[in-house]
């Protein structure tokens, strides 16, 4: 009798993408991680998940605002985690080379795929096809691998706030980041 070798997992399919519109499936896949990372700390805001009639209008609102571009990250075509471009309303001409990276997170159990790192850099992409030159970012200093993360793609650390959110009771700083998206600068916007 021959026997077969053992099979070999499958690695999972990831996909990033930017939307601009959200199928009812979308829309539930969204809610459901965004409230899963809410629950492990890695909240954009809230400290609690909202209700979800509160998290899918805020979902729809996000693909209305023309400044922002949402992007999500998709594991076995599920999405598992987002982030978001904003750019300054047309008025602000002083600062329209400049965009926020915003509102990123992963889902916990969809963590370990690469997914945020291809996120961020499909945000930079698009940054760039704007025009943007300098990407901002700010983040907790409790999400450690977000901060680990930036660091690898070249954002620089230009301060700290130590009441950057208050979460239960107890205030959290906060660290703030910058990126020269045309590669010209060596970090202290030389």
């Amino acid at each position: 009798m021959t026997q077969m070798p053992p099979k070999k997992a499958m690695a999972p399919d990831t996909k990033v993408e930017m939307v601009t519109k959200l199928s009812r499936g979308d829309l539930a896949d969204l809610c459901h991680a965004a409230e899963d990372a809410i629950v492990a700390g890695g909240g954009f805001g809230w400290l609690r998940p909202p209700a979800r009639d509160v998290m899918e209008s805020y979902w729809k609102g996000v693909l209305l605002v023309p400044e922002r571009a949402l992007v999500v990250g998709r594991l076995d075509n599920v999405i598992v985690g987002s982030a978001q471009l904003v750019r300054p309303t047309r008025n602000n001409e002083a600062q329209a080379h400049t965009g926020q990276l915003t509102t990123s997170f992963m889902a916990p159990w969809a963590r370990g795929h690469g997914l945020a790192r291809m996120i961020t850099e499909a945000v930079e992409s698009h940054a760039r096809k704007l025009g943007l030159r300098v990407l901002n970012l700010d983040v907790r200093e409790t999400q450690e691998a977000a901060i680990t993360l930036y660091r690898s793609l070249g954002y620089h650390e230009i301060g700290r706030h130590p009441h950057y959110a208050r979460v239960n009771g107890v205030h959290v700083a906060g660290v703030y980041f910058w990126k020269d998206l045309t590669g010209t600068s060596n970090g202290n916007g030389v």
